[in-house]
């Protein structure tokens, strides 16, 4: 039940690809209730603080030996947390509050990874498509990652704020990668990116914005996480503090775009010139239940989830 139930969500990263590593930290040692962990993490931009701490050593730092498990999709990496393959999880938020509204497994969120900058989730269009702006998408085909996701969630939320009719909208799905040669095929009218494919389609295909999904109510929306379960969050508040103080040491640290762009060329094979044109998201690493509150609320405003769920009772508190 639960792999279907997520199925329904596709594949959303959240954000760009960025590939994982294999390798793991050193074994540490400290005070923790669990020194080894798996965490699952997918090819997004998201996870740069996460390659980032682990490459400086900051997990080994607060004794934990973190073992990397990558998961193709939001949905495999769900699906690894949920049936015990890993401790934690990174995916974008529609998975974790799906799961949770539906009572299908007691999920927990110990960090946030990311919200939508400026010009980081956009719908983008070939420039002889007929679609230039946001009053020409009633009726147009869209290609997105997946129905009941962020992805058509986000685009949704900005032609309700334009006053566009959604519902007659033709969504075609297709993995980020191969959004801008369907574009250029002809097989959508636009489309929805992230970075640094919105980079990639302009300068491999011709893409041009057409309209930024990050603005008015989904401005600054928080797009990514870490989740875990409710009982390994119980059983182990040392682990998860230890965890929580090396991804904000390390969001910190992203701030200085020098460290991120290598980042994108060794994970993301990107060239230099596109890693330098990318455009990131905010990384976010503190967990604020009022901006948390916003995602399930867009959700149960576009009847992906059917019950409201409390951000707050789901966030992981810093043990003392």
């Amino acid at each position: 039940m639960l792999t279907a139930t997520i199925g329904l969500l596709g594949s959303l990263s959240g954000c760009g690809l960025l590939g994982g590593s294999d390798d793991s930290a050193a074994e540490g040692n400290g005070p923790l209730e669990k020194s080894k962990i798996k965490v699952s993490i997918m090819p997004t931009i998201d996870v740069a603080p996460f390659h980032l701490a682990n490459k400086n050593g900051y997990f080994k730092a607060e004794g934990l030996d973190v073992e990397i498990v990558n998961a193709p999709s939001g949905q495999a990496s769900v699906t690894k947390l949920v049936n015990g393959e890993v401790d934690i999880a990174y995916g974008s938020y529609t998975p974790f509050f799906v799961v949770k509204s539906q009572g299908a497994a007691d999920v927990r969120i110990i960090a946030d990874a990311s919200s939508a900058g400026p010009k980081s989730t956009m719908v983008v269009a070939m420039p002889s498509s007929t679609v230039k702006s946001v009053q020409d998408m009633a009726g147009k085909r869209v290609a997105i990652t997946g129905r009941n996701t962020i992805t058509d969630t986000l685009i949704k939320s900005v032609m309700k704020t334009n006053g566009v009719d959604f519902n007659g909208v033709q969504w075609v799905e297709f993995p980020f990668p191969e959004i801008a040669p369907a574009l250029q095929r002809g097989d959508a009218d636009a489309g929805f990116l992230t970075e640094p494919f919105i980079t990639q389609a302009s300068r491999t295909v011709g893409a041009v914005p057409v309209f930024d999904t990050a603005v008015g109510p989904t401005q600054d929306f928080p797009t990514a996480g870490y989740g875990t379960l409710g009982k390994f969050a119980d059983e182990n508040p040392k682990t998860a503090a230890a965890f929580q103080r090396v991804m904000q040491k390390a969001t910190v640290e992203a701030a200085d775009r020098s460290k991120i762009e290598p980042l994108l060329v060794e994970f993301a094979k990107v060239d230099p010139p596109t890693a330098s044109q990318t455009g990131l998201l905010t990384f976010q690493s503190k967990l604020e239940a009022a901006r948390l509150q916003r995602v399930p609320d867009i959700l149960l405003e576009f009847g992906i989830i059917s019950t409201k769920v409390s951000a707050d009772d789901m966030i992981v508190k810093p043990a003392a």
